[in-house]
Parts: C-alpha cells; sequence; structure tokens
C-alpha cells in the first residue's frame, strides 16, 4: 500500500480558460539583446550637450572611441570608459554637420555650416588640413573604408566633391543632384565607390574610376532622403527618408528590395548594426537601426523583413551609432542628450589586445578553461556557475494539494465543488466545474446542493458569469441551474433575490455590449478614411 501511495501522482486542476493580453507574449531572445544595452552605473543621467546632435560615428580600431558632432564642437567620447575624452571646438566657426574617422582613427574629418572641411589630429586637436570648394554648408563627411589619402563630401550646394587630402586639392566635382545633398555613405568592399542621397528624393551611386558617365547608378526613394548606408555585404544600400526606410539591390541594377513604415515621423538617421552574440540563431547576424523624429528607435531584419525591436525615448532622435566590437550603442536627441547604452560583454566575445615592446600587438593569453579531464573539475564547490553547455538537473518542487483537489482524489464531487466556492478564487471554482463536467458529475452535484449551498453557487454565478473570461462556460451551467432547481428558487425568499441580482447584472451586460457596438459603428468608418490618407 506504502508504494502504490508513493508511486501515484497527483495533479492539481487547473483552468482550462486563460486571459489572452498583447503583453503576455514572452519576449523573444533578440528583443532580450537589444534591451540588454543599459546606461552603466558611472553615467547616472543621459549626458546632454549644448544643442542637437547630428551625427554620431565610432572609430573602427579599437576601443572605438565614438565623436558626437553637436554645436562648433566635436566631442570625443572614450569607447571603455564612456567618458568625454576631447572637444575639438576652435578650428570650426559654425554648427558642425558631419564627421568621419579615418580607417586608422587618428584623423578626424568634420564639415560644418560654413561650408569648409577640417581633417583634425585627434592628439593634438590641430587642423592638418582645410578643404575649401563647397559654396554652401556641407552637410555629409565620409573617408573611404581604407583609403587614407582621399576622402568625398556633399552639401547644399548639390554637389559632391571628391579630394585628395594631401594636396588640399578636389579631383571631381561629381554633379547630378538638382537639390541638397544631405548623406552619403562609403562601400564597404571598394574604395572607389560611395552612395549619395539628396532632398531631390534621389540617390546616387558613384564610381571614381568611371567619371565621364557620370552616377552608374541611381534610384528613386520617393521622399527627400535624410541618411544612406552600405550594407555589409555591399551590394545593398539602405535608404531613409519621409517615414520609411528602403532596400536597394545594387547588383540587381538598383531593384527595391523592401520598404519598412514602422516610423509616424521623418526617419531622421539609420545605422547598421551586429547581434555579438555566440550562440543562438540570430548571432552574429546584421540589422539595420532607424531612429525618427517620433522618439522611436526601430530594429529591423532586413533579411526576414521584419521589425524585430522597438524602444521609445522622451525626445526627438537625430542620429544614431553603433560600435564595432557590438557593446555600445549612442543614440542623440534634439535637445543634445546623448542616450548611451552599454552591453556586458563576455570574456569570450572580447579579445584584448595587449601592446608587446617591438612585436606591435596580441592578443592576451586566456584563461585555461576547467574540462573533465582535469582533476581540479571534480573539486568544484556549490557556488561554481554553469557553463551554456552544462545541463542541470533540479530537484523537483513539491506540488502544494489544495482541500478541492484532495476531495476530487477521493472521488467526493459535492465536497470539492463547496470547498472550491469558499475558497474565494473564481479560477480555481471553474477548473473544479469542468473537471466535474468531465467526469459526467456537475449536474448530479447541482441537484444534490441543500438550499444555503445552492444560494452560495447562485452568488457566484451572479458575480463572474457576465466576466469575459467565463462567461462562455457560466452562462450555460447558469441556464441549467435554473432550469433543474426552478421548484426550490420559487419557495425560497432568498433564492428569488439572487435571481434578481443575477437578472439585473446580465441586462447591463447586455445594455453595454450594445452600447459597445454602437461606438464600433461609427469609428470604424472614421479609422477607413483616416487609412487612405
Amino acid at each position: 500500500m506504502a508504494e502504490t501511495q508513493s508511486i501515484a501522482r497527483t495533479f492539481p486542476v487547473k483552468p482550462k480558460l486563460k486571459p489572452t493580453s498583447a503583453n503576455s507574449s514572452t519576449p523573444t531572445p533578440e528583443s532580450k539583446y537589444w534591451k540588454s544595452f543599459k546606461t552603466p552605473k558611472e553615467i547616472q543621467t543621459p549626458q546632454t550637450l549644448v544643442s542637437s546632435i547630428n551625427s554620431i560615428v565610432f572609430s573602427p580600431t579599437s576601443p572605438h572611441d565614438f565623436a558626437a558632432a553637436h554645436s562648433a564642437t566635436v566631442s570625443i567620447y572614450s569607447g571603455k570608459t564612456l567618458e568625454p575624452k576631447t572637444t575639438i571646438s576652435s578650428a570650426f566657426r559654425d554648427t558642425v554637420t558631419s564627421a568621419s574617422f579615418r580607417s586608422d582613427g587618428r584623423l578626424i574629418a568634420a564639415g560644418d555650416l560654413s561650408g569648409a572641411v577640417q581633417v583634425l589630429d585627434l592628439k593634438t586637436r590641430v587642423p592638418l588640413r582645410r578643404l575649401r570648394g563647397h559654396t554652401r554648408p556641407v552637410r555629409v563627411v565620409r573617408y573611404p573604408r581604407v583609403d587614407k589619402l582621399h576622402l568625398f563630401s556633399g552639401g547644399d550646394d548639390a554637389i559632391v566633391k571628391y579630394w585628395d587630402i594631401t594636396t588640399e586639392s578636389k579631383i571631381y566635382d561629381l554633379l547630378g543632384h538638382k537639390d541638397y545633398v544631405r548623406c552619403g555613405d562609403a562601400s564597404p568592399v571598394s574604395d572607389d565607390m560611395f552612395v549619395s542621397g539628396s532632398y531631390d528624393h534621389t540617390v546616387k551611386v558613384w564610381d571614381v574610376r568611371v567619371m565621364n558617365s557620370g552616377s552608374v547608378m541611381e534610384f528613386d526613394h520617393g521622399k527627400p532622403v535624410e541618411d544612406v548606408i552600405y550594407l555589409p555585404s555591399g551590394g545593398l544600400v539602405a535608404t531613409a527618408g519621409g517615414n520609411s526606410v528602403k532596400i536597394w539591390d545594387i547588383l540587381g541594377g538598383g531593384k527595391l528590395l523592401c520598404t519598412m513604415e514602422s516610423h509616424n515621423k521623418t526617419v531622421t538617421s539609420i545605422c547598421v548594426g551586429k547581434i555579438g552574440k555566440e550562440t543562438g540563431e540570430e548571432a552574429q547576424q546584421y540589422r539595420i537601426l532607424s531612429v525618427a523624429l517620433d522618439g522611436y528607435m526601430k530594429v529591423f531584419d532586413y533579411a526576414k523583413f521584419k521589425i524585430t525591436h522597438s524602444m521609445r525615448f522622451p525626445n526627438p532622435l537625430m542620429s544614431v551609432g553603433f560600435s564595432p566590437d557590438c557593446s555600445t550603442r549612442v543614440i542623440g536627441a534634439s535637445n543634445g542628450t546623448l542616450y548611451i547604452g552599454r552591453r556586458k560583454v563576455k570574456e569570450s566575445e572580447s579579445m584584448e589586445l595587449v601592446d608587446v615592446g617591438g612585436f606591435g600587438q596580441v592578443e592576451e593569453p586566456q584563461r585555461r578553461v576547467l574540462r573533465p579531464s582535469y582533476y581540479r573539475y571534480f573539486l568544484r564547490g556549490q557556488s561554481e556557475k554553469p557553463s551554456e553547455w552544462d545541463y542541470l538537473i533540479k530537484k523537483p518542487k513539491k506540488i502544494k494539494v489544495t482541500e478541492h483537489d484532495k476531495l476530487l482524489k477521493k472521488f467526493m464531487h459535492k465536497e470539492a465543488l463547496l470547498a472550491a466556492l469558499n475558497g474565494k478564487n473564481p479560477a480555481n471554482v471553474v477548473a473544479v466545474m469542468e473537471e466535474l463536467v468531465a467526469r459526467k458529475k456537475l449536474m448530479r452535484c447541482v441537484s444534490n446542493l441543500e438550499t444555503e449551498e445552492l444560494g452560495l453557487l447562485l452568488k457566484f454565478l451572479q458575480r463572474y458569469s457576465t466576466m469575459p473570461r467565463f462567461s462562455r462556460f457560466l452562462m450555460g451551467l447558469t441556464k441549467k441551474v435554473v432550469e433543474m432547481r426552478a421548484e426550490d428558487i420559487k419557495s425560497s425568499d432568498e433564492l428569488r433575490g439572487d435571481i434578481r441580482n443575477l437578472k439585473r447584472d446580465v441586462e447591463e451586460e447586455i445594455r453595454l455590449q450594445q452600447t459597445l457596438l454602437q461606438i464600433q459603428g461609427i469609428v470604424t468608418p472614421l479609422l477607413k478614411i483616416a487609412g487612405r490618407r
């Protein structure tokens, strides 16, 4: 007998009807990844600069410092501490609109509203070259991927210029745009190709090797282009303008692949982000990060053409940047606020470089990992944290059995129903009723209830039968209870009062539903009209 009791397992009854909510969905692994970018404890409040942050760029070399262009200043922040490192302001006469690091991270080029392009040394903050040629404000400055001797710029004079930095002279004037040139990007696969976007709604692809024929490709975004970037493969281009972000296939002749219209206001900046996880389905995949004047940052999976994450900020957003080592995300707002997010990077993800005198930089030797072939592996204590590949064996939790579960186990159906009714938990009561329906004992229990017990059931039905979660099941039960116990209800004043209260609540619920249907009939045509505009 003891063995039989030890083998038998108890399964508590649970309600089959569960509320559905839009917020009840569990977050995806990718959503958890983007939420892991949080403001470090050392930076309690967001960094606030003087004016709107027009551009954010990261250095391509470790530790990946980043520059923020605002007012007549370029502020350099440390990639390790995220604190201000240096400020360059004496070289500029007007508001800085764009900045770009050289491939080795030692120089930075920036353009301002005066029409000049400055090339500065980050250590001395001294202008090394001053490129003059634009007659209107400069809006975009970019270094090629590896080339250290050239750069291109574009401005409100609708001209894209290709510069020789060593001689401070322009090589080409790239004509073709009919309005302000506001953005551009260098190709990740070729130093001779770049792309520019303009307020004339067009995006042009340039190749400095074939300049006699003008741009080598052109496509129409449909609205003034605010930003344009190459995607890592070099064969796709993403453009932002209006409230949409579009993906174009350059290798396919400028074919439009996808349009994302998830923002409510103008998209101001986009950049490429990377999921820096080593494991998982999304590991080492690229995403497009977009920010807009509506205060939202959206993460777009351009391989599956869907939004994977969204984040709200209190101010209109102007610029966004993502570090090459996938550890830092920076967003600039219109009021000068920098929203800096830092993700904790595992030791296996971050490779430390140590400078060895005379031999350059080498990787720091990693700590020896304990393996089952080592003796110390079996001497680990209980505080040892499990590894990703470990299989955890958890001790089964003891199941707490309620009173009605014990009675159901003993086939005392009426007593189980009364115990659930006295427990004042509607989910448990409905669960017991569903179990009795499965056993075909519910109506027999109702027929055997005494007058006081029947009053307890009617009070429960009066209170919860109109709730959307339980109404489908309880309304049918209410009808059968009234039909089966009609004589007992007529003979008791208390039961008649319960029926009157039940009738009043049902009529009130019907009236409410009719009012909601009328409101729906008024709102639905208005939404259809608004959707056509």
